[in-house]
């Protein structure tokens, strides 16, 4: 296989891997944002985003809270179909 295959299939496992781990990861991040935007229960701390009853900026915490999740996770998505795309366009060696 010459350099162009070699790197072409390193780019590809790597992207994988990355789409790999960020499935893999995203039920776990999932309940740890469920955890945060609960009430304080026992252990944990949350933030109560279900009472009518809190600050503005409570709010705004907890609205940034519920989007990171799908930033974070759509954003190694992301990350690892560019590092695909790129080098499938690019190119990748010599």
């Amino acid at each position: 296989m010459n350099k162009k295959g070699q790197v072409w299939a390193y780019a590809m496992m790597l992207s994988l891997t990355i789409v790999v781990l960020a499935l893999a990861l995203a039920p776990a991040g999932q309940s740890v944002i469920d955890d945060t935007l609960n009430a304080t229960v026992g252990d944990t701390l949350g933030l109560d985003c279900a009472n009518v009853n809190i600050s503005n900026f409570q709010k705004g915490t907890c609205v940034i809270a519920d989007f990171s999740s799908a930033y974070f996770f759509g954003g190694l998505i992301f990350i690892g179909l560019a590092v695909l795309t790129a080098r499938i366009t690019l190119g990748g060696g010599q």
